[in-house]
């Protein structure tokens, strides 16, 4: 992986929020869809797919790619937004979201989209897929490298628990997983739901290398992932703090936005007719700060 200059650096940021206007755009086409999850990993995806991953857009089957699965499929915007804009297929079909015939749906197909790994939907699955992968590479000793995306409310789930004792044991080294910690769920703040703190401690008492960043630190993302590819006898998980519904106000941290797309959303700060202008307004106008920022 090649070192982050400063001009990359400039433009991964301008990208990532690009990619968070076009989420916005997609979900209020679709009036259907998640805001909250998407908005927080638009830099984390962005990082993947513009700096991190080793893939082609335009052989999107190509064997030595590395995988990135996405367990928590109802993020999926970010996703396709993401592959969009990197060239996986035109930008334009981002407006078919959820639509009959679709191949957009609203939980990833894999049959339905080149470039996906998997289908997803029921949550805590997605980790057990990552490491039949990274099984798979080591018995045929390939090189490339798997990336599981996860929830931090789909620790819930007890198979993905079992999962983590697996990659443990097995010294899955050349896995990586991504924890998307924003600390909301579809019901509430993680911690009222189902306590989930300390995951760092958990994880390393199942054998894993865990590293902790900011989220919306490119730079800082990018060189945990250096770091992961640096570990080998465990697999490492990178927790990512993350600010649900980051770059629109109104949305930032209200676990409210998880499962609501704007205009449908909560209505006690921005009216629904107005909240996917607001939402839109903002992101434009932070693309103009972060210009001039690296000016």
């Amino acid at each position: 992986m090649e070192s982050l200059h400063e001009k990359k650096l400039k433009h991964l940021e301008e990208l990532a929020n690009k990619i968070r206007e076009s989420i916005i755009e997609m979900l209020l086409e679709a009036k259907s869809g998640h805001s909250a999850g998407p908005l927080g990993m638009a830099d984390i995806f962005t990082a993947m797919y513009f700096h991190v991953l080793n893939h082609n857009p335009k052989k999107p089957n190509w064997p030595e790619r590395d995988r990135l699965v996405l367990s928590n499929g109802h993020i999926c915007p970010v996703q396709y937004a993401t592959m969009a804009h990197s060239g996986y297929f035109p930008i334009s079909e981002l407006k078919t979201l959820r639509k009959i015939n679709s191949r957009l749906q609203g939980h990833p197909h894999r049959s339905s989209l080149p470039g996906l790994e998997t289908t997803s939907g029921p949550l805590g699955s997605g980790l057990s897929q990552a490491i039949g992968m990274a099984l798979a590479a080591k018995l045929d000793e390939k090189r490339y490298r798997i990336y599981a995306m996860l929830s931090d409310g789909e620790h819930d789930e007890g198979n993905l628990w079992e999962a983590a004792m697996f990659a443990g044991k097995n010294h899955l080294n050349n896995l990586t997983a991504i924890i998307d910690r924003n600390n909301i769920q579809i019901d509430g703040i993680t911690e009222d739901v189902m306590p989930l703190d300390s995951l760092r401690d958990k994880y390393e008492a199942f054998k894993w290398h865990v590293l902790e960043v900011d989220g919306h630190n490119i730079s800082q993302f990018v060189d945990a992932v250096r770091e992961a590819h640096a570990i080998y006898e465990r697999p490492t998980v990178i927790i990512a703090h993350t600010i649900p519904g980051k770059g629109v106000s109104f949305m930032e941290n209200d676990y409210r936005w998880h499962g609501n797309p704007p205009g449908l959303g909560p209505t006690d700060i921005v009216s629904k007719e107005e909240q996917g202008r607001a939402a839109l307004k903002e992101l434009r106008t932070l693309s103009g700060k972060i210009r001039s920022e690296h000016q």
